[in-house]
């Protein structure tokens, strides 16, 4: 496996075997591979009958009554590595074709939208107090944290996997209700920044904002990732395309600097306030945006795509909280694992959603995201395909693939063909050490076999 070995322990290699004695087991292990070894498969009972929907003719059907324990084994689906590695490497993976493909091309898209102006720009949260930081200067060198004289402050020069990396200074003083709030609103400050960049656009082209889209589109892409603070920021790609879509560039003199000049000034317009509160929530200072490059040693199409797939799949524990929700103070207690810092924010969102004239937030149901309740991937609908196309040209392949396995002819590609299915959920994961086991060595293979991703996202099923 590319020169990695995998030492297994002795008890791991008895389980193996155990599940290994069972009747049809072969059958049972293509079942896993499938799903790449899903932490916790989705066991389900019932049938299908794929029908030619043009014909109403009878294409084929399937019953878990064929398959060795009488049922069918299917991928959880999730994309945080933190809960199932395997399904989310699928989720990075198809992320990564669906940025590549609206940048460079590819499934629908042509590759003329490569010409397009196309910008990678990265928003963050303003500051609500100070936090523990690696500052290093511009000779490689670290520096103090906070050496001030006033005020919270740290002399300290943290290494990278200091924990404290992220940490309020003086927790007493850290804003944590203007925090919470700003995780809370931070997808409604993303809309609003999205309605002023197009009034900004139009204002540099000199038309109406209700005609704008008769001279230019905007598109996008983005994702949510937590900093080590405990606060989103946004990684968007943004595009402007002609009238009719990505099949047209926009007007002559409509090019990158333009982009960039209209979300500068769209971000330090852009404005939320939150009812009962005196705050308003405004993007952080730090604002960083930068042209994509076709190819070079810059922020290429493929860099960019494997940017944002990388985040795709990470969610708040990256800042020190949990990845299930928490139903109580009682719960919140029991929990492990918790930084302070999050502890905190999680404190706070917890009795701020206690207040009727605040429920309307919904902080308690979104205490263990720290207030965010957010989309963490999307999109703008033109800007290339969906995940669920994917997802459907992924059923289509293995779908002929078992047809030809049946020594049957691949269904035409231009046959529209409609399944109908009767399925109950029978349990979730697997049902003994033994099986759990095999699906780790799956997983291990899976994870050091090496990935060729395709030069265009259409040769990927």
């Amino acid at each position: 496996m590319s020169g990695h070995e995998i030492n297994l322990p002795p008890e791991f290699v008895s389980l193996a075997k155990g599940a290994a004695n069972k009747q049809d087991f072969h059958r049972w292990k293509e079942m896993v591979a499938s799903t790449r070894g899903c932490s916790a498969p989705i066991r389900l009972v019932g049938s299908s009958t794929t029908v030619d929907a043009a014909t109403g003719e009878i294409l084929s059907t399937y019953t878990t009554w064929d398959e060795p324990n009488e049922y069918l084994l299917t991928a959880c689906g999730n994309r945080r590595a933190s809960r199932c590695e395997a399904c989310s490497q699928v989720y990075a993976d198809d992320t990564f074709h669906l940025i590549r493909s609206g940048l460079a091309g590819g499934r629908d898209v042509p590759a003329s939208v490569a010409s397009h102006p196309r910008v990678f720009a990265t928003f963050t949260a303003p500051s609500f107090g100070p936090v523990h930081a690696r500052v290093v200067d511009a000779t490689g060198a670290v520096r103090p944290c906070h050496p001030r004289r006033e005020g919270p402050s740290c002399r300290s020069k943290h290494q990278e996997d200091d924990p404290v990396l992220g940490q309020a200074v003086d927790p007493d003083s850290y804003d944590y209700v203007g925090a919470v709030l700003w995780n809370n609103r931070a997808g409604e400050l993303w809309h609003t920044f999205a309605v002023y960049l197009r009034r900004h656009l139009a204002e540099a082209l000199g038309v109406s904002r209700s005609k704008l889209s008769k001279v230019v589109r905007v598109e996008y892409a983005k994702v949510a990732e937590y900093q080590a603070r405990g606060l989103v920021h946004f990684h968007a790609v943004i595009r402007l395309d002609g009238t009719s879509g990505p099949g047209e560039p926009p007007p002559f003199g409509v090019d990158a600097e333009m982009l960039c000049d209209a979300i500068n000034s769209a971000a330090r317009s852009a404005r939320v306030s939150v009812p009962g509160f005196a705050q308003t929530i405004r993007w952080g200072k730090q604002l960083d945006i930068r042209p994509i490059e076709h190819d070079g040693d810059g922020w290429t199409d493929a860099k960019v795509a494997r940017y944002i797939a990388k985040y795709a799949t990470k969610g708040a524990e990256a800042a020190g909280t949990v990845d299930r929700q928490i139903r109580s103070v009682g719960h919140l207690r029991r929990v492990r694992g918790l930084s302070m810092h999050a502890r905190r924010m999680i404190e706070t969102c917890w009795e701020l959603g206690g207040h009727e004239d605040h429920a309307y937030l919904k902080l308690r149901e979104w205490a263990h995201m720290l207030g965010y309740g957010g989309h963490f991937s999307t999109k703008s609908r033109r800007y290339s395909t969906t995940l669920g196309t994917m997802r459907s040209d992924r059923v289509r392949f293995r779908a002929d693939l078992a047809r030809e396995l049946a020594g049957l002819d691949p269904l035409p590609a231009d046959q529209q063909i409609v399944r109908v299915g009767d399925w109950a959920v029978a349990g979730v994961g697997y049902t003994n050490s033994g099986e759990e086991s095999w699906a780790e060595l799956i997983r291990e293979q899976h994870r050091y076999k090496p990935v060729a991703r395709p030069a265009d996202p259409d040769s990927a099923a």
